[in-house]
């Protein structure tokens, strides 16, 4: 049996729909119909004017059945048989608590004009023919009973606007949570993205490599080969851990890439056609958090300049300035417009690529840009607070 969405309430406060339609049917023929047959053979009545009487002060209760589907006909029909068991009935009659109940359901589900109408227009028509059938009608009587009905459209307001404020809540909440899994959903893409992109460009240039020095230099070839068998094993890793945060959301199942992992990331992407370099200047490392977006901007610039720039040099450069953590990766391409559009084709605007890099670095309350490099081509920037977002 599926188990019903937790809205925010303690369980015990959450009553079943069976218990909010049933309870007062039960509670109004419990008061009504046992004070109906009591008056009624205390004040020694015909067994026709008794029966008469049972049979409206159980015919409200009844009626309250249909106040879920038809709360307006039913506010209508329940003020009718108080009506009549008001006219038939001596001065001392039962209290017609079902007029209660069916007002407050009535207005909880938006039936406040069948309500009104019916409730005024039936009390109107009981004061007015009260004295014609020869009831006695106290003005305490008129007034006291005239405030129970407003105070019963009071309390159906009060949780008419209850529910609409619970409504909206459950709404809310529904909201945060699919923005929540949608934000989780980019981010899962993005570490997809970024672990497979930079894995298949490793792959590729050291296949090339192995290929161009297979014959004339089967050591170089060997190291190629062992550097592709290396690198798909980390992907793999990094793969399997997104994977099974996925499915099982299970804690990583290998620990996240970190700044001491960018010697290895450079020698990855090493080959005869480009020469890559890491310039660390940093003293001490930034919070675990700067250092694994530091890690995934490099890796994914890295990538773009192995598939894109056709770069012969890359300088990868780690340092502190100030309050921030600085990277920068140089290289001789191509230039900007090769990496911007690398991801979608020229002329498309920034690829998937270098909004995630963005993306990265905003949730740490940093920021990437792309410019002109010293070396002639792309110069990537990423600023990070050092002690990461606050």
């Amino acid at each position: 049996m599926p188990v019903p969405p937790w809205d925010g309430r303690p369980e015990r406060f959450r009553p079943s729909p069976g218990f909010v339609l049933f309870a007062p049917v039960v509670i109004s023929l419990l008061v009504q119909v046992p004070a109906a047959i009591g008056i009624a053979g205390w004040t020694g009545a015909p067994w026709s004017v008794a029966i008469a009487q049972v049979a409206l002060a159980a015919a409200g209760p009844v009626a309250l059945l249909g106040a879920r589907r038809y709360p307006g006909p039913t506010v209508a029909v329940v003020a009718a048989a108080a009506l009549a068991d008001v006219a038939l009935a001596p001065d001392l009659g039962p209290p017609y608590v079902a007029v209660g109940f069916a007002i407050v359901l009535a207005v909880a589900r938006g039936a406040v004009i069948w309500a009104v109408s019916s409730v005024v227009v039936a009390w109107i028509a009981a004061i007015v023919l009260g004295p014609l059938l020869g009831l006695s009608w106290h003005p305490f009587r008129i007034a006291f009973t005239t405030l129970a009905l407003a105070v019963c459209f009071g309390i159906g307001w009060f949780v008419r606007v209850r529910r609409s404020r619970v409504a909206e809540y459950r709404a809310e909440a529904m909201r945060r949570r699919q923005s929540a899994e949608e934000r989780e959903r980019v981010r899962i893409a993005r570490e997809l993205h970024d672990v497979i992109g930079h894995a298949l460009s490793q792959i590729n240039v050291q296949a090339s490599v192995g290929l161009h020095l297979m014959d004339r230099d089967p050591e170089q070839a060997r190291t190629a080969l062992g550097s592709i068998k290396e690198t798909s094993k980390s992907a793999l890793d990094e793969v399997r851990t997104v994977l099974g945060v996925i499915r099982d959301g299970e804690a990583p199942l290998a620990p996240q890439a970190e700044l001491a992992e960018l010697p290895r990331l450079v020698r990855g992407i090493r080959s005869p056609d480009l020469d890559a370099t890491l310039v660390d200047r940093l003293a001490e490392s930034p919070r675990r958090a700067v250092q694994f977006a530091g890690y995934r901007i490099a890796q994914e610039a890295l990538t773009n300049v192995v598939r894109h720039a056709g770069a012969s040099q890359a300088v990868v450069t780690v340092e502190r300035v100030g309050d921030d953590f600085v990277l920068t990766v140089d290289d001789d391409g191509a230039g900007a417009a090769a990496v911007v559009t690398g991801d979608g084709g020229a002329g498309e605007g920034e690829g998937s690529g270098i909004l995630g890099m963005r993306e990265r670095a905003a949730l740490l309350g940093g920021s990437v840009e792309l410019g002109p490099s010293p070396l002639g081509g792309t110069r990537v920037t990423a600023r990070l607070p050092w002690a990461g977002a606050s």
